[in-house]
């Protein structure tokens, strides 16, 4: 995907989100560290212009509650999170890049629940790759790039990497 194809990719995540607002309960996003984050600030902004909407926003660092953390070699690069707002009875839209196994939106949750109790939680993703090892799926993505094993999806956003572009690669993450 080139930057446009990103872009657009955004503005269908945005005008998904917006769909499924009702007066029920407020929508917050929540982007999960790396390139969640950015990607929330770029919905966030998107639904801000298209409806006005300004939605709080927030960021998940889930580093601690990954089930491989004890298992890598090299010391993770804490981020912290950042959620200065109250969850409870709010409908949480946790953002990420890439939809794998699941197991990244599993950490997630645990780190979310530390926040309090949303009424619903819902995942929104740029790029759903297939291949879960865990029963999630994203209510919200742009663009579903099915992968085979030994495959990897590499998305850079210009906010982190100087450039927008999703690009499928052979090879370990």
């Amino acid at each position: 995907m080139n930057s446009l194809s990103v872009a657009r990719s955004i503005t269908r995540l945005s005008h998904e989100i917006i769909e499924s607002i009702d007066s029920s309960h407020e929508r917050v996003l929540i982007g999960i560290h790396n390139r969640g984050v950015p990607l929330a600030n770029r919905i966030q902004s998107e639904i801000l212009i298209i409806n006005g909407l300004n939605m709080e926003i927030g960021s998940l660092d889930i580093t601690f509650h990954r089930d491989d953390y004890r298992g890598r070699l090299t010391m993770p690069e804490v981020r912290g999170t950042d959620i200065q707002f109250r969850i409870d009875n709010k409908v949480v839209i946790l953002v990420d890049d890439v939809l794998f196994t699941g197991r990244t939106a599993r950490a997630s949750l645990d780190e979310l629940n530390s926040f309090g109790r949303a009424s619903k939680v819902q995942l929104a993703v740029l790029v759903d790759r297939g291949h879960r090892e865990l029963p999630i799926k994203a209510d919200f993505i742009g663009k579903n790039i099915p992968t085979h094993e030994g495959e990897h999806v590499e998305v850079n956003f210009f906010e982190t990497d100087e450039e927008d572009s999703v690009f499928l690669t052979l090879g370990d993450e």
